[in-house]
């Protein structure tokens, strides 16, 4: 896997049609080494009682923290993840939510981001942290 500004990552051709991000709608729309940031709409992502499913903030804070993670990996290494926390602060029924993924540690064999996710009116709907293992890429 590679990670292009063009899209969310260049993946085996065999699974560009499976992404879980493409099929939950998330698009990023900020992409630097320090701060990236995605969007996710909530329509398509509910649970049975219409708010914002839980697991949709956890896939987009673990999308958003994994590119961030392979940027800063590439090209010697790769990023798998480790551990993801999630809290949830708040139900969102509409719109659009948008998440922000800074550093919290780049390190040899590990990186930490937070992911922020907010809603439309900039409140704060989840804090997430995902850590992921830095592996020797298979190429090297």
């Amino acid at each position: 896997m590679s990670v292009e500004p063009d899209g969310i990552t260049n993946v085996n051709p065999a699974f560009a049609a499976e992404q879980l991000a493409a099929r939950m709608g998330i698009e990023i729309t900020r992409w630097d080494a320090d701060r990236l940031v995605g969007t996710m709409p909530v329509t398509g992502n509910r649970q049975p009682y219409g708010l914002l499913h839980g697991g949709a903030n956890a896939v987009l804070a673990e999308t958003l923290g994994s590119v961030a993670a392979a940027m800063y990996a590439a090209p010697e290494r790769v990023a798998v993840g480790l551990e993801l926390s999630c809290t949830h602060h708040r139900a969102v029924t509409e719109g659009v939510v948008t998440g922000v993924c800074t550093p919290v540690h780049r390190g040899r064999s590990t990186a930490t981001y937070e992911i922020v996710i907010s809603d439309a009116q900039e409140r704060r709907v989840c804090t997430a942290r995902l850590t992921c293992f830095l592996r020797e890429s298979e190429r090297n």
